[in-house]
C-alpha cells in the first residue's frame, strides 16, 4: 500500500447550511418572532437622553477612592508572632503576610482565630474583636 492508496476510515459528513430558507433554515440567529426578527427593523434608543446625563468617568469602573485595605487575622498573627512582639505593616511585610507595593496601604487586624501570646499593635487599623482578644492576654494597641 502507498500514500496515495490511503483512504479515510469515516466518510466526512456534509454540514447543514441554516439562515438560508428553504426545509433545512433555520432562524439565522435571530430568534423566533418579534420586531427583531424581521429584516429592515430599527431599534429606537428610547432612553438616549438618560444615558446622555450620566456622569462619564474615565478608565473601566474606576472609583474615586480605591480600597487600599490589606485584612490580617489574629490566627496568621498567632503562627508567626513571638510572645512581646510589635506588630506594624513593616514588620508583617518582613514576614510575608502582606506585600507592601502601595504607599497608601492600610492593614487591619481581624478577630478571626485566637490569640494566646502578649503582643503589641502599633500602625494598624484593629476590629474591635481583635482589640478585646489582644487586650485579654495583656497586649496592647496603638493606632
Amino acid at each position: 500500500m502507498q500514500t496515495h492508496q490511503l483512504q479515510p476510515k469515516h466518510r466526512a459528513k456534509s454540514r447543514k447550511i441554516v439562515g438560508r430558507g428553504g426545509k433545512k433554515g433555520t432562524y439565522s440567529g435571530r430568534g423566533i418572532k418579534g420586531q427583531s426578527s424581521r429584516s429592515g427593523r430599527k431599534m429606537v434608543p428610547i432612553i438616549r437622553e438618560l444615558i446622555k446625563r450620566y456622569p462619564k468617568l474615565k478608565g473601566y469602573r474606576t472609583s474615586p477612592m480605591p480600597n487600599h485595605t490589606v485584612v490580617v487575622n489574629l490566627k496568621s498573627l498567632e503562627k508567626i508572632a513571638d510572645a512581646g512582639q510589635v506588630v506594624t505593616p513593616t514588620w508583617l511585610a518582613e514576614k510575608g503576610l502582606i506585600r507592601l507595593d502601595d504607599p497608601a496601604l492600610v492593614v487591619k487586624i481581624l478577630g478571626d482565630g485566637s490569640l494566646t501570646k502578649k503582643i503589641t499593635v502599633q500602625n494598624c487599623k484593629v476590629s474591635a474583636s481583635a482589640k478585646a482578644a489582644i487586650e485579654k492576654v495583656g497586649g496592647t494597641v496603638n493606632v
